[in-house]
């Protein structure tokens, strides 16, 4: 695919920016049918985590996609997938400290400190904040580049700790995070130096 012109970028987000929606459109039209099994906070909780997991493998399969196919504007699509698993971690909290713990913190202090998937999970998300409120171009000039690249880089960390707050969450059925985590080493190991060079060799020949 050729480099797209600025119009059908733009085209390309807006598409991007609505389909990032769907899942939430979905969940809220299962509530309003009464379609989210027996448990809803249960299921608004799951759901929601599996989407901050999608969001996250979309944005760290963009570099190497980009280096094997070519197309440089991948790269003006990564902050908004960066935000929309942002968009769905807030979303995965909220629902665990209202629907599930009705706002008692010092239950939500406990959980934390006690569940080795909570602790892991919730120290994912306060990792995602600071990475958010510096996804803008503004915040790239004040922190330097080489700065800013450095703190986003946690998006690793917070994937791996996503990926253990799942598997250790579920209790029988560890396909699907055993999944999450192959997907994720594939991405991790695309990013080592010498494979990195094959690709960008592959792609240039």
């Amino acid at each position: 695919m050729a480099q797209p012109t600025s119009r059908q970028l733009v085209l390309i987000k807006v598409t991007l920016f609505l389909a990032a929606l769907v899942p939430l459109a979905w969940l809220v039209l299962d509530g309003v049918q009464g379609r989210l099994s027996p448990n809803p906070v249960e299921a608004i909780t799951h759901r929601t985590g599996d989407w901050i997991l999608n969001f996250l493998m979309l944005t760290l399969s963009v570099t190497p996609l980009r280096k094997i196919s070519g197309w440089h504007w991948l790269l003006r699509l990564r902050r908004m997938l960066g935000l929309f698993a942002f968009f769905y971690a807030c979303l995965h909290f909220t629902t665990y400290i209202w629907l599930d713990q009705f706002f008692a913190m010092s239950e939500v202090w406990k959980d934390i400190a006690k569940r080795p998937y909570i602790t892991v999970g919730f120290s994912a998300f306060v990792m995602l904040i600071p990475l958010a409120l510096t996804s803008t171009n503004s915040m790239v000039k004040r922190l330097g580049a080489q700065r800013w690249r450095k703190l986003h880089r946690l998006v690793y960390v917070i994937a791996v700790f996503g990926v253990l707050h799942y598997l250790w969450l579920v209790k029988s059925d560890i396909r699907l995070p055993l999944a999450y985590g192959v997907v994720l080493i594939t991405l991790l190991v695309l990013r080592v130096p010498s494979i990195n060079q094959r690709i960008t060799g592959l792609q240039r020949a």
